[in-house]
């Protein structure tokens, strides 16, 4: 049985290669490939929605995919825990929705890694990058990498000089300083400072094609999920694991 798939955010970047993934891979049909001047009505009969729009197309988006009865696949940055939080209060008990906010398994991983290292440094910020196009910042990988590495914490972070403008957007304790510029697709790093040494975590994708893989995982599993999942850590058996 195929996986009947609507996208919302079709002609963007995201949304192009998500349609070449329904087309060429075999356990996807294309249900709709919706734009922004098309009805969200037309998702309605799918058996999942991928939305890679903007925040606020996203949450009307999503709103209309589970009272259609959709399950979700989240794409979109934005999705704060705040957000989540009054998400999971309406997700229907039978639907799903995963909220991803990047499809590379690399970053994940690289995720993963500085929520481990987060309890053994108390200096920590992180520096990201993407293409002068993207129009939110932080992005929603460096939102979900503070939360992570805040949540692995014993303590509270308490950065230093943390009201100067130019020390970044604190997230959680974590300074995260973002970059928009031409020629870049997405990086991340994230350095923690100890006493006489520095450790870096760096991830760069080099190309969207790192997201295949993400994309593939996220929606063979959007039908078999319940309520609300963020990231692909659970998916890849990583959730929790960095304790």
């Amino acid at each position: 049985m195929t996986i009947a798939v609507a996208v919302t955010g079709a002609t963007g970047r995201m949304g192009r290669l998500i349609l070449e993934l329904i087309d060429r891979d075999d356990a996807f049909t294309l249900h709709a490939a919706l734009s922004s001047a098309d009805s969200l009505d037309a998702m309605l009969g799918a058996d999942v929605l991928i939305d890679v729009t903007r925040l606020d197309v996203s949450e009307r988006a999503v709103d209309v995919a589970l009272e259609g009865g959709l399950d979700v696949v989240i794409g979109t940055s934005g999705w704060d825990a705040t957000r989540i939080g009054a998400l999971a209060e309406r997700v229907p008990a039978d639907r799903g929705v995963l909220v991803v906010p990047n499809f590379s398994l690399g970053s994940v991983l690289a995720t993963h890694l500085a929520t481990t290292a987060a309890r053994f440094f108390d200096s920590v910020e992180i520096l990201e990058a993407h293409h002068e196009r993207k129009v939110d910042s932080p992005s929603g990988t460096a939102v979900r990498t503070a939360e992570r590495i805040a949540a692995a914490r014993d303590t509270p972070l308490d950065p230093p000089a943390a009201e100067q403008r130019a020390r970044g957007e604190v997230v959680d304790g974590v300074p995260v300083h973002s970059l928009r510029l031409r020629g870049v697709v997405a990086e991340q790093r994230v350095l923690f400072g100890g006493t006489g040494e520095l450790l870096e975590i760096r991830h760069e994708t080099l190309d969207q094609s790192a997201y295949l893989a993400g994309i593939r995982t996220a929606l063979l599993a959007a039908p078999d999920s319940t309520g609300v999942t963020v990231g692909l850590d659970a998916l890849l058996g990583l959730d929790g694991a960095a304790r």
